[in-house]
């Protein structure tokens, strides 16, 4: 009884411990991953500014094809939006707020199932004889502490994502 009393309190401790060392972890994480494409911005551009051109080129909906997709707002720009239900990706939802032609899109994200919320851009600059296509996301964990284990790995979690949707933009938009 007494060997059982120990080990009870020493998960007990862990646990204590796991979740007072979660309250010092940084609550904010970034990501951010680049490609350089053969293209003109505006080619690029139309990929961006439209969110039913997404699933043709994120990796997500390719994990899962039985991802439920809608749209609301106008079919593109500044507003537009998509939400997606997934048994594998969780569902969520992508709105733009802002939209600068051909240089650059910002939006939200949320998972609302897990409450997190984050904010993205993406950015077109010249580059040689092709466009640079900067992806970023940056967010908030919150003071969660166990979200905020979670947020030290974001980078690595989500960065592959961001660099194989990349890869397929960049195929889609150079073969036409």
């Amino acid at each position: 009884m007494q060997r059982i009393k120990q080990i009870v309190l020493g998960l007990v401790g862990l646990i204590a411990l796991i979740v007072v060392v979660g309250f010092f972890l940084p609550s904010e994480f970034a990501i951010a991953r680049s490609t350089v494409i053969n293209a003109p911005p505006e080619r690029i551009f139309a990929q961006l500014d439209d969110p039913r051109a997404w699933k043709h080129w994120t990796v997500w909906n390719q994990r899962d094809p039985q991802m439920q997709l809608s749209y609301s707002g106008p079919a593109r720009g500044l507003n537009a939006g998509w939400q997606w239900r997934s048994a594998s990706e969780g569902n969520g939802e992508m709105v733009f707020t802002a939209i600068d032609p051909n240089r650059q899109l910002d939006y939200t994200l949320s998972f609302p199932d897990m409450g997190m919320r984050s904010s993205g851009v993406l950015r077109l600059e010249a580059s040689g004889s092709g466009t640079r296509l900067t992806w970023t996301n940056a967010g908030d964990m919150g003071m969660n502490p166990i979200n905020r284990y979670f947020g030290l790995f974001m980078d690595q979690l989500v960065g592959p994502d961001f660099e194989a949707g990349l890869a397929n933009l960049k195929r889609r938009v150079e073969q036409g």
